[in-house]
Formats: structure tokens, C-alpha cells, sequence
């Protein structure tokens, strides 16, 4: 982490949740929830953006990778970018430079428009990750992975509100407006993020005295395999999830109520294990986590639609929750003790594994069944156990306790 941190500037009175704390805490969580909000609410565009333009499947595809592509491409270059902002100005720059991407795409400039405000859209979101992440763990210092976690719960409040409104607003308003309506609500969040966050003065970037293992980065390369790990689980049994419930008679309410389940399990459980990391341990929270998501994905295989609807929830927690753990975890082990560059770093590996981790288990299910598929994404959450033991000596946890327990 930064030696001289965001928090040492602010006069923090006594209190976890001190003012200016909660304002910094509350703009990271305002912007998380507008850019995946925006991110997520694609996918209700894209059959009217299919039908209005003549796409075929691929077509959809490629249109989507112009605005994830960008988004999870530039995380580490539009983060060197603004390097020398301070949060407040970084986090409202990249929120209007996305509204003005949907603003494009409003605008009657056909596919091109399109395509531009798509790219537009990305570049503006690929900075928020880092940079929100960054303001949260330099305002909270050591007692940052409870905070971390709350972030992290907020991206999915915008991932359920923003496209619900969309899917709700298209079958009586076309979709050009609504496109507009949303980049006017960017507008108004990147307003409201300069009223928000406190100024703070631009401190230049320093390294903290770490070992020569994780200034090599060993332990951020391993942090990082278990992260992008992580996330191909979790998109596999997603990918998998709604063929499971049909074939255990479950009809298409059914189907919409398990991911519904899976899905507030998975915010509560990106909220609460964020402070279970905090307080077990960073290995022993993993280890719990993901050994539970294998053992809970291998159970819906085998129960009945009622048990499994009632087992989704918690396996939502544990499926959702190790990344708030893992998040939390950045500060440690960034390179050289450059945090925001390691949650750009971060951020790239799991969007990335998030985009490919579905084709490679389609394939498998492919060439077997999707029972199989689930069984692999089982298995690749009990992989990470053996590479998350391998982080006990690097993050000091050998006697299973985490850094912030220690006195």
C-alpha cells in the first residue's frame, strides 16, 4: 500500500465510520453502482439492438466485446492514465466520459453510433474499478476488507436495478430514449460525486517495504490465479445453472426464481465475507468458501427442485463471496507495493476470465453434458485450495490468523 495514504490527509476523528470515511466509502460505492449498473443493462439492449440492425449471434458478440473489451482491456492503461487525479476528480471524469458514451448512443447515427458510444462507454468505465478500490483502501488502511466488501455488494445493486428498469422501460418506450435517460442519470451521478467525496490533495504514488517474494510477486501472481479461478466458477455454473433446474422439472418462473436466489445470496455474500476475511483470515475464509461451493454445486445435482431452490441462496453467499475476500487482499500483495496498479491488474484478470471461463466449459459440455460442466466448475473451485494454502506463509497467516487479528 501506499505509505502515505488518502486517510492521513482527512481529519478522521475516532470511529470506524467517521465522515469523511463514509463519504469516500459512499462515492466509491455510488460510482460502482452506476458502471456495473451500465455494464449489465447490455444485455436487455441487445435483442432490440439485434432486431433493429439485423445482427446475427456473433454480430451481438462482438457488438458486447466493444464495450467489455475496452472496459476490462484498459483497466491498467486508463488507470496510469489519471494517475495524478485525485479520486474525486478521477471518479467523476471517467462517470461522465461513460454517460457521454450512452449519449452517443442515443443520438440517431445508426450502427456506427452505435459502435462508438459502446467504446466511448468503455473507456470512461475501465477507470472506476481501480480508482474506487484504491479510495477505499487508502480511506480505511488496514480496516479496509469490510469496507471492500460493501463496495463490492454495491456493483451488484447495480447490476439488479439498472437492467430490470431497462427490461421493464423497453416494451413501452423505444430504446433510444431510454439509452438517453440512463446517460443523463450518469450525468447526474458524476455531479453528485464531486458534491460527494471530499477534495483530496494528489499524493504521489510510493512502495511500501514488502518482502522480495511479493516484490517479485509471487504472491500477487498467485492472488491473481485464484482470483480469475474464482470467477470461472462462478460464471460456469451460471452458464449451466437454468439447464439444471428443467431438468428437475422446474419451468421457466422457476427458473427466473433460482438465479433470483442464487443472485441475493451472492450480494449478501460479497457484503458479509468481506469482513469475514477482516476477521478469520484470508486462507481460512478462502478454504471455507470455495470448499462449500463445491461441495453445494455438486449437491444441486442431486437433489430434488424444491431442496435445491432452498440450497441456492447459500450457495450464492460462498459462490460470491470469496471475491470481497480476495479483494480485500490487493492492498497486500500489489507489486511493489502499488496498489492502484494491482486492482487494475486485478480487475483485468477476472474480466477477462469471466469472458472466456463460459466458452471453455460450453465446450466441455459440449463434447459431454452440462452435468459435467458443472461438475468441472465444482472442480475448479476445490483447485483453488491448494493454491490459496500456497499464500499462507506470504500473507503471514500460518497460524491461521489474519494481519489485522495480530497485535
Amino acid at each position: 500500500m501506499q505509505s502515505t495514504s488518502t486517510a492521513d490527509l482527512l481529519p478522521v476523528p475516532k470511529g470506524l465510520w467517521s465522515s469523511p470515511r463514509r463519504r469516500n466509502l459512499a462515492g466509491a460505492c455510488l460510482a460502482h453502482v452506476l458502471h456495473d449498473g451500465y455494464t449489465d443493462q447490455l444485455y436487455a439492449l441487445l435483442p432490440v439492438w439485434q432486431a433493429e440492425f439485423g445482427l446475427s449471434y456473433a454480430g451481438l458478440a462482438v457488438v458486447r466485446a466493444l464495450y467489455y473489451g475496452t472496459m476490462g482491456g484498459l483497466q491498467v492503461p486508463g488507470d496510469r492514465s489519471i494517475a495524478r487525479l485525485g479520486p474525486r476528480a478521477a471518479l467523476a471524469l471517467a462517470t461522465f466520459v461513460a454517460a457521454a458514451g450512452f449519449l452517443v448512443m442515443a443520438l440517431p447515427l445508426g450502427f456506427p453510433g452505435l459502435c462508438a458510444g459502446l467504446i466511448i462507454a468503455g473507456i470512461g468505465s475501465s477507470v472506476q474499478h481501480p480508482r474506487a478500490s484504491l479510495l477505499v483502501t487508502n480511506t480505511y488502511g488496514k480496516a479496509s476488507r469490510g469496507p471492500l466488501g460493501v463496495y463490492n455488494f454495491a456493483g451488484d445493486l447495480g447490476k439488479a436495478i439498472f437492467p430490470a428498469v431497462v427490461a421493464l422501460l423497453l416494451p413501452i418506450v423505444a430504446w433510444r430514449p431510454i439509452v438517453g435517460t440512463m446517460a443523463f442519470i450518469g450525468v447526474g451521478a458524476a455531479l453528485a460525486l464531486l458534491a460527494l467525496v471530499p477534495r483530496q490533495p494528489f499524493v504521489a504514488s510510493a512502495q511500501t517495504k514488502v518482502t522480495a517474494k511479493r516484490q517479485a510477486g509471487r504472491g500477487f501472481g498467485l492472488l491473481l490465479a485464484i482470483g480469475a479461478l474464482d470467477t470461472a466458477t462462478r460464471m460456469g455454473y451460471l452458464l449451466f445453472l437454468p439447464f439444471l433446474l428443467r431438468a428437475h422439472g422446474g419451468t421457466q418462473t422457476a427458473v427466473g426464481l433460482g438465479l433470483a436466489l442464487l443472485f441475493i445470496g451472492g450480494a449478501l455474500g460479497k457484503a458479509a465475507c468481506g469482513w469475514l476475511g477482516q476477521h478469520l483470515g484470508v486462507v481460512w475464509s478462502v478454504i471455507a468458501t470455495e470448499g462449500a461451493t463445491a461441495l453445494l454445486m455438486t449437491a444441486t445435482l442431486l437433489l430434488s427442485l424444491a431442496p435445491t431452490l432452498a440450497v441456492l441462496p447459500l450457495l450464492g453467499i460462498v459462490l460470491n463471496g470469496t471475491s470481497s475476500v480476495l479483494y480485500g487482499t490487493v492492498p497486500d500483495l500489489a507489486p511493489k507495493g502499488d496498489t492502484g496498479r494491482g486492482f487494475a491488474l486485478f480487475y483485468t484478470g477476472v474480466i477477462g476470465a469471466g469472458g472466456l471461463a463460459p466458452i471453455g466449459y460450453g465446450a466441455i459440455a459440449d463434447h459431454s453434458s452440462w452435468t459435467v460442466g458443472i461438475l468441472a466448475a465444482a472442480a475448479t473451485a476445490a483447485m483453488i485450495i491448494p493454491l490459496v494454502l500456497a499464500l499462507r506463509p506470504i500473507l503471514g497467516e500460518e497460524r491461521g490468523a489474519s494481519a489485522e487479528r495480530e497485535p
